[in-house]
C-alpha cells in the first residue's frame, strides 16, 4: 500500500502548523519525519491517522481518499502510535495488546486461536510476553511503550504511523523496535528526534522546518552539516557510521546557536 500527503495543510486559530506538505511512502519503506519542536511533524502524523482534517491538500491510502474510508476500514489499513497513547484504566498488558484485534471484530466475538496466536508472538516480539498478566498501570514509561506498539503491529495494518516510537525506551529496546521496522515489510511514517538513530532506520528522510517541508532524500542526501545548522541551529560534523556508512552528526555541548554564556 502507498500512503501520500498531496499539498497537505493545517491552519489552527489563524496560524499555519503544516504547508502544502507532500510526501510519499512506499509499500515495505519506513520514511522518517525530522525537525525541531514546533516544526509540524506531529501534525502531518495526526492528519494520517484521522485526528486532524487537514485544511488544505488530500491523503490517499493507494488509489483513495483517506476521508472517503471508513473508521474500521481505516483502522484494518493504518495502526497508530501517538504521543498521547496511553491506558487510562488498568487493563493487562495482553487485553491492551488484544485491543489491536478490534477493527477485525464484530460486538463481542472473541478472539480465534490464530488472533491469541499473534497477540502472543507480538509481545514476544517486544519482549513484554513476561508482562501479559500486569495491569498496564504498574508498567514503566518504555515497558507501556512496547506493550502499545505490540497492540499496533496485532491490528496487522499495512502502515505504521509511530510519533516518537523510541520515547521512554532504554537503548537496547530503541534498537530492537528500530531494526524490527528497518527489516519488516509493513511501510512506516515514524517522527525521531534522534537524528543518528533516524538516519540508521529510515530509507528516506523529510526535515520539517517551521510547517514547511525543506529537504526530502536519503538519510545521505538530507543529513549534511549545511542542513543541521540552518534548521536545528547547531555546529555539528557529518560523518560516515563505520559500519554501515550511514551519516552521523557529531556535535559538541558548546555547538548550540544563541545558547547564552
Amino acid at each position: 500500500m502507498e500512503l501520500r500527503l498531496d499539498e497537505v495543510s493545517v491552519s489552527l486559530g489563524g496560524h499555519d502548523l503544516l504547508r502544502a506538505l507532500t510526501l510519499d511512502v512506499g509499500p515495505g519503506q519506513v520514511v522518517g519525519v525530522v525537525g525541531p519542536n514546533g516544526s509540524g511533524k506531529t501534525t502531518a502524523l495526526r492528519c494520517v491517522y484521522r485526528a486532524l482534517k487537514p485544511t488544505g491538500g488530500t491523503v490517499w491510502v493507494g488509489d483513495r481518499e483517506l476521508s472517503a474510508l471508513s473508521g474500521r476500514e481505516s483502522a484494518r489499513k493504518i495502526a497508530a502510535l501517538t504521543q498521547e497513547g496511553g491506558a487510562d484504566l488498568d487493563f493487562t498488558v495482553e487485553e491492551i495488546v488484544a485491543l489491536g484485534r478490534t477493527p477485525h471484530l464484530r460486538g463481542n466475538q472473541p478472539l480465534s486461536a490464530r488472533e491469541r496466536e499473534l497477540c502472543r508472538r507480538a509481545m514476544e516480539r517486544l519482549d513484554v510476553l513476561h508482562l501479559a498478566g500486569r495491569g498496564v498501570l504498574s508498567l514503566s514509561g518504555g515497558e507501556r511503550q512496547r506493550v502499545l506498539v505490540a497492540r499496533a503491529l496485532v491490528q496487522e495494518p499495512r502502515l505504521l504511523v509511530l510519533d516518537e516510537p523510541t520515547n521512554h525506551l532504554d537503548l537496547r529496546h530503541q534498537v530492537g523496535l528500530l531494526s524490527m521496522l528497518r527489516g519488516g515489510d509493513v511501510a512506516a511514517l515514524v517522527t525521531l528526534h534522534d537524528l543518528n538513530l533516524a538516519a540508521a532506520a529510515c530509507d528516506r528522510l523529510a526535515v520539517l522546518h517551521r510547517g514547511s517541508l525543506v529537504a526530502s532524500g536519503t538519510p545521505g542526501e538530507v543529513l549534511t552539516e549545511e542542513l543541521v545548522s540552518t534548521v536545528f541551529g547547531v555546529d555539528a560534523s557529518v560523518v560516515p557510521h563505520p559500519l554501515t556508512d550511514a551519516p552521523q552528526v557529531l556535535y559538541a555541548l558548546t555547538a548550540m546557536k544563541g545558547t547564552p554564556a
